[in-house]
């Protein structure tokens, strides 16, 4: 279905195309120097890094316009982490994920139009290089949505793909002469094939994202030349959207997890590493474990020679069902999953919701005691943890059923703005937000928010916590109340406790060999552990956690 011809003329209108209407001051770059190959990734920095998903059109409105922006999140760097370890009073993290700030015609960004201009809604090129070196200056690390399978139907390739055979980027997106009938092939009747001047084009989410065509050599030298670009201005890393679907050999299961997609990724990898080796890449592959395993690739590259990050879904839906079965089991059995899968070296990056699912306190049916065993169990997992923006404030659903509900702006106070906009939101707050928010939290020892801030301290205070290796000690099998495991480093040892249940819990006996136990976060009325080595036991408060460094 793809043609394989390769674009050897017309360099100057393909430039032309590549540009869009940036201007020359906003996108001039000087070009690296041609670098040798990167043997292996020089990323560790984000192992046991947490993370912060940003939607920056709900963040923070630094204009009245009712949208965020870029100088809105600038302006709220300090609470996500003022680069000073002895303060407090911010959350912490290390790095933030920001959902798609390219240009686009949407409010969500998905469809882009301009791979090298920040979207005007959020401000321009330059706000983005601040943005980069004021969290820099914070210890804050930026990697950006870049979307890989798709672009806008608006972009200048699929303008001029579609409106002729002969256009130069015709071969950057996938063509029929007739409708093959292919399904969406995650399931439902949606179909995939979109009529264009006589034509079909493949779209796989549907005809206003037309799919790129990563078998062009020319489309994939385009890709690999906007990585350069934004990495030579200082992003950390891509998270990389629909990772799964890049190249299809046909219907069904052949949409998704071929071959020529991990080859293409394979080749994009090893072009960031060469850029920039110390940067991050996260796919994006909803699927079991096992298939989210082969997304890292070979172990030939420390690390993967393809993905070195991969979301977690399947973790994410076993901790939300745990939560509300009182039964640990079932993420003791993953984690075990998760470890024999994945390669040695690889980093897991658990999360518990993000931008395309119900809000985690929706889920979780605003129950603090199920929100405070959630905030504990993800920032305790060994990987890079990724929060959704508001998660760490209890951040309701919005009102519809849309994606918007998913995405609804940050509640900062309880002011009709909600220190969020001096306008009109873009769109509603959530319900539930006189509590849910910022400033009624930051001050309160007991919030959810101030468990957050505790936890990620805690995080960083233990290096096993963050880095060491996972022993689960939970069984595998069976009902179980208490998720206990070890994290280890060849210099420390440390042992969690979570109680998923509603009821006091006496718990154990664990073979954590220790004779003591140092406090490195524990819930109030949370016994210290006791027994002999080899059997230790602990007393657990409802939905209480206890993190012990062990002597």
């Amino acid at each position: 279905m793809r043609s394989l011809r390769l674009f050897l003329a017309l360099p100057m209108a393909l430039a032309a195309l590549t540009c869009g209407s940036s201007s020359t001051a906003e996108r001039d770059v000087v070009p690296a120097p041609a670098r040798p190959a990167a043997s292996e990734w020089k990323n560790d920095w984000a192992r046991g890094a947490v993370f912060y998903e940003v939607f920056v059109r709900s963040f923070a409105d630094s204009d009245g316009d009712g949208k965020g922006d870029l100088k809105g999140l600038l302006s709220r760097l300090d609470y996500l982490n003022d680069g000073r370890s002895e303060t407090t009073t911010d959350l912490g993290v290390d790095a933030l994920w920001l959902m798609p700030v390219f240009e686009s015609p949407s409010y969500h960004g998905y469809d882009t139009t301009n791979y090298e201009r920040i979207n005007p809604d959020y401000g321009t090129n330059a706000d983005f290089l601040r943005l980069l070196d004021e969290a820099h200056r914070r210890g804050i690390r930026i990697i950006v949505d870049l979307v890989v399978n798709h672009s806008g139907a608006g972009h200048p390739w699929f303008v001029s793909a579609a409106a002729s055979p002969a256009s130069p980027t015709r071969d950057f997106y996938v063509w029929s002469g007739t409708d093959p009938g292919w399904k969406q092939p995650w399931g439902g009747n949606s179909g995939t094939w979109h009529p264009s001047g006589g034509s079909y084009y493949y779209g796989v989410f549907w005809g206003g994202m037309p799919d790129l065509n990563w078998r062009s050599p020319a489309l994939r030298e385009e890709m690999k030349r906007v990585a350069s670009l934004w990495l030579e201005r200082g992003v950390d890393g891509f998270r990389l959207d629909a990772t799964r679907y890049l190249v299809e050999n046909g219907a069904g299961p052949l949409q998704a997890d071929t071959t020529e997609t991990h080859a293409a990724l394979k080749e994009f990898a090893a072009h960031v590493r060469r850029v920039k080796p110390g940067a991050l890449l996260v796919g994006e592959n909803w699927a079991d474990t096992k298939v989210i395993a082969t997304y890292y690739g070979s172990t030939s590259v420390p690390g993967g020679d393809e993905l070195p990050a991969s979301f977690d879904f399947p973790l994410s839906e076993k901790i939300l069902a745990a939560l509300a079965q009182g039964n640990a089991t079932p993420i003791a059995a993953k984690l075990d999953e998760v470890q024999r899968a994945y390669p040695q070296g690889a980093i897991d990056a658990p999360f518990l919701t993000n931008h395309d699912q119900a809000r985690l306190a929706t889920q979780l049916g605003k129950n603090q005691g199920r929100l405070r065993n959630a905030a504990a169990i993800l920032l305790t997992l060994p990987g890079a943890p990724f929060l959704y923006y508001g998660e760490e404030v209890g951040i309701e659903n919005g009102p519809t059923g849309g994606d918007e509900s998913k995405r609804t702006p940050m509640p900062w106070d309880a002011s009709p703005g909600g220190g969020f906009t001096t306008g009109t939101p873009w769109f509603g707050f959530a319900p539930g937000r006189e509590t849910a928010n910022v400033a009624a939290q930051t001050g309160d020892p007991t919030s959810l928010l101030s468990r957050y801030r505790s936890l990620i301290r805690a995080r960083k205070d233990a290096p096993a916590l963050a880095k060491g290796a996972l022993v689960v000690l939970t069984p595998l099998t069976g009902t179980s109340p208490v998720l206990a495991f070890q994290r280890v480093t060849s210099g420390e040892t440390v042992f969690v406790a979570h109680n998923l249940s509603d009821t006091f819990v006496s718990a154990g006996p664990y073979a954590v060999n220790g004779t003591s136990f140092e406090r490195v976060f524990v819930d109030g009325s949370v016994g210290d552990p006791s027994g002999g080595p080899g059997a230790i036991r602990v007393n657990l408060p409802p939905r209480g956690t206890g993190v012990w460094r062990v002597r």
